[in-house]
């Protein structure tokens, strides 16, 4: 098996997370394997913005919780430190998509590196809100752009080891 089967084999999504802090190195490596994801037609729409400051990521998990419908003590990004958020240009036909397979490429990267991660929504809503375009405007981004996805990244606090079975009737052949 080639490795990056390998990656793609034994990656799960990370719901418990250690608090201890990822080197910004490992945090731009996720992310310079997500703005290398194909785009339709070239135009990289997708942009993605990494909050380590803990009170934006408060802010965050609070939003993301009222949003879920969760208590407002409960916190959907299973306590990892980071949290990337995939935006992309709403004007982009393919931005849903385009932003889906950065979420891919960071998800695959980041398991590579040793670090966990989950895909979390609720960036749709978020980006619509008052916090949407207030974390826009920290970053002095302006346009129209659409919340694609949360990536919460941290080191695992959990052992992941198995490989589930795949379900039957998913794979046909046209010859």
């Amino acid at each position: 098996m080639s490795e990056l089967t390998d990656i793609i084999k034994k990656r799960r999504s990370i719901r418990k997370f250690k608090s201890d802090s990822v080197p910004k190195e490992l945090i731009d490596k996720v992310i310079e394997a997500g703005v290398y994801a194909a785009s339709g037609r070239g135009k990289q729409a997708p942009v993605v913005i990494a909050v380590t400051n803990t009170e934006l990521r408060e802010k965050i998990v609070k939003a993301n919780s009222k949003i879920g419908g969760w208590a407002e003590d409960f916190d959907p990004f299973y306590n990892a430190p980071v949290i990337l958020i995939v935006i992309a240009d709403s004007q982009v036909s393919t931005a849903v998509y385009d932003g889906s397979l950065t979420l891919g490429n960071m998800m695959l990267k980041a398991h590579e590196l040793g670090l966990g991660s989950c895909w979390i929504h609720r960036a749709k809503q978020e980006f619509e809100s008052e916090l949407g375009q207030e974390i826009l405007s920290m970053i002095g981004l302006e346009g129209n752009f659409e919340g694609i996805g949360h990536l919460a990244l941290g080191y695992p606090d959990v052992e992941v080891t198995d490989i589930p079975e795949i379900k039957e009737n998913r794979i046909f052949y046209i010859d």
